[in-house]
């Protein structure tokens, strides 16, 4: 492992060497490519390096109980390497996890899509309180929120709706909540009290940029027409609303949220983009799936998650077999301990994977 560390601490050093030179930051190709492996490295290169601050310091602390101390100071030389043993463990533990594969979309924006499934309007109420239970969360990272697209309900909730989120890392924590999500609660129709179960389905696509997925304009068709509201009434007279099919893959998005038959189709082509290279990546996880089941289940969007219980206050995500009492927190979008939990499981499966 150490060896490893040291290249890559020289790969750091190469890189701000050449982030330095004219040639390369006159290439924007070059200057985003480089830029972003040294972004990639900055943590992992940081706890080498404090590794071997502590390593350093430990030697040293060892080299002074041979000496002749007094009794003082030979307990405090003591204390000071039993503290240093410890932090240089937890450096070590931190470095395993920081070498292990990474996925590359981890960094990447999201759009995500939430729908409302089996329950009627009790399952589009859900999805809303899905999409605000994202968007709470969202915020609480420092992250901005763009809706791209709504079907409302006229009770309050969405069939679909689909929203993109701006943030470092977005990916890597929201991948998890692809699948189907289901809640047990007593709607407030139920005159009865009796507990209903709805479903709603949500999936997470990292975004993905214009120079991962070469889309020709041969083969987009697109289409204009007129926004229409609930009910399929017109809204406006101009045909500013678009729909773009991807004939080789028969993927099809409509937009009609904006004003603008420009503003649409941008937005189109952003949702368009990321479901086009969603494909490829299901397409490939599958067949990895085949030979080793991934480790929290992200990859079967069929799949059933989690369950809200709203009865007993309580949450469980099935992946993993995690149990919370804390419905009412987790929907104000304190998302943290159970995508920390999943984080955990999938790191300790890597592990366990390069260790077989």
């Amino acid at each position: 492992m150490l060896d490893r560390l040291e290249t890559l601490e020289a790969r750091y050093e190469k890189l701000n060497e050449l982030l330095s030179d004219p040639e390369i930051i006159n290439d924007n190709k070059k200057l985003r490519e480089y830029s972003k492996e040294q972004s990639d490295l900055g943590d992992i290169v940081q706890a080498y390096r404090e590794y071997k601050d502590v390593s350093s310091e430990l030697d040293g602390a060892k080299a002074m109980l041979e000496e002749d101390l007094d009794s003082e100071m030979y307990e405090m030389t003591k204390s000071e390497i039993s503290e240093l043993n410890i932090k240089k463990e937890e450096i070590e533990e931190q470095m395993t996890i920081l070498l292990l594969p990474k996925d590359p979309n981890d960094d990447k924006n999201v759009i995500m899509e939430v729908r409302g499934a089996a329950g009627g309007d009790e399952a589009a109420l859900f999805a809303g309180d899905l999409y605000r239970m994202y968007s709470r969360y969202a915020e609480s990272e420092g992250w901005k929120i763009d809706v791209m697209e709504t079907n409302s309900t006229g009770v309050g909730g969405y069939k679909e709706i689909i929203f993109m989120i701006n943030g470092k890392g977005a990916y890597s924590k929201l991948k998890y909540e692809n699948g189907a999500h289901r809640v047990q609660r007593v709607p407030e129709t139920e005159s009865g009290g009796r507990i209903h179960t709805s479903t709603a389905t949500v999936v997470v696509m990292p975004e993905a940029e214009e120079v991962e997925i070469d889309i020709h304009d041969k083969d987009i068709r697109v289409d204009t027409f007129t926004s229409s509201g609930p009910g399929g009434q017109s809204v406006n007279t101009t045909m500013s609303a678009v729909r773009l099919t991807h004939i080789p893959t028969g993927i099809v998005v409509s937009m009609q949220d904006e004003k603008s038959q420009i503003k649409n189709k941008e937005k189109a082509m952003k949702i368009l983009r990321a479901r086009i290279y969603d494909k490829f990546q299901q397409e490939a996880q599958a067949e990895y799936d085949q030979t080793r089941k991934s480790a929290v289940g992200t990859g079967d969007r069929s799949e059933r998650i989690r369950t809200y219980n709203f009865p007993q206050n309580r949450v469980t995500d099935h992946r993993i077999g995690l149990t919370i009492q804390k419905l009412d927190q987790i929907l104000e979008g304190k998302l943290s301990e159970v995508i920390d939990a999943l984080l955990i499981e999938e790191q300790t499966k890597k592990i366990e994977q390069i260790g077989e």
